[in-house]
């Protein structure tokens, strides 16, 4: 059997980051510090530090910030050999305003119409996909259009029919999709096509009608997950599995919180790499909680994404 080119492969939307460099509302600021964003690429970015051999799907405009991006995940590791650079579309961006009292910050999306929202199912390359042993797919790809939804779709389908792994991050942009409704079918839906599910606990309250953790887990395990992780914050997480049955993992404390956004993305990182390590569910859960632990630390989204060194000196 050949060996796969890639450990996981994602698709998804990178965005130019301008984050504010004083506190306070963000038409306040007059300078800006750049960065990337968007949910798929910081996992990518974190897996790729961690020495997975990624793959990464997307499409950006040809302008400047389209050029730094691209740069900037090739700079990382990450395969960009299914990133298309359109000249006739535009690369979204987003500015973030700088908080002092670990609140969330304000952020300001200017995504609409951009190049990664006309994804389709055309930009599924079959071969390329199952070229990986893992999909890890998230709620924001599917919302930024009805064409990348229907990728999204397709992309986890192929995988699964495949018998590939996938792992779900809900990742809820609530203004993005038409209603509430219409967010949570869809969310449930792709849930429902994955094997890992990584809900936070308030995005599975609003998905699932459930107020615990055991009652979210349940109901994405009815659904055909084989391990759900409820994230919960600075409590750590909860787990449901057929391998490990369920339980809890403290979160590990941290002195200051510097910027909220991110954190799932790392926590993502730390179960999705060592799960494919062969990891125990418990292991891969408390590496998840250490890495979102680190990111919410940092001003950008990846600078806390440690590389393999910095977690063989965690122990983790």
């Amino acid at each position: 059997m050949t060996k796969p080119a890639f450990d996981v492969a994602l698709f998804g939307e990178a965005m130019l980051l301008l984050v504010a460099d004083q506190p306070g509302p963000i038409e306040n600021a007059t300078g800006f510090h750049k960065r990337t964003a968007g949910a798929e690429t910081n996992v990518a970015i974190g897996l790729s530090r961690l020495g997975l051999k990624v793959g990464w799907a997307s499409r950006l405009g040809t302008d400047s910030m389209g050029r730094s991006l691209l740069a900037t995940m090739r700079a990382e590791g990450i395969d960009c050999s299914h990133v298309i650079s359109d000249p006739a579309q535009r690369t979204g961006f987003q500015f973030k305003g700088r908080v002092t009292d670990g609140s969330d910050p304000p952020v300001e999306y200017h995504r609409k119409g951009s190049a990664a929202s006309h994804m389709g199912p055309a930009d599924v390359d079959e071969p390329w996909l199952r070229s990986a042993r893992h999909l890890h797919a998230t709620g924001v790809f599917a919302a930024i259009s009805d064409t990348s939804l229907q990728a999204a779709l397709k992309s986890m389908d192929v995988m699964r029919a495949a018998g590939r792994t996938i792992s779900f991050d809900p990742n809820l942009r609530p203004t993005l999709w038409s209603s509430t409704e219409t967010m949570r079918h869809w969310i449930n839906e792709l849930a429902s096509r994955a094997d890992w599910v990584l809900p936070g606990m308030e995005e599975g309250l609003l998905l699932t009608g459930q107020s615990t953790p055991e009652g979210v887990a349940r109901f994405y395990r009815e659904r055909g997950a084989k391990l759900v992780v409820v994230k919960l914050g600075a409590q750590g997480a909860y787990y449901d599995s057929d391998a490990a049955g369920t339980g809890r993992v403290d979160g590990f404390p941290v002195a200051q919180v510097v910027d909220t956004v991110g954190a799932g993305d790392g926590f993502a990182v730390g179960v999705v790499s060592a799960l494919l390590e062969g990891r125990p569910v418990a292991e891969a859960v408390r590496r998840g909680a250490w890495i979102g632990a680190r990111a919410v630390q940092v001003l950008g989204d990846t600078e806390g994404l440690p590389t393999r060194a910095q977690l063989d000196e965690a122990r983790l």
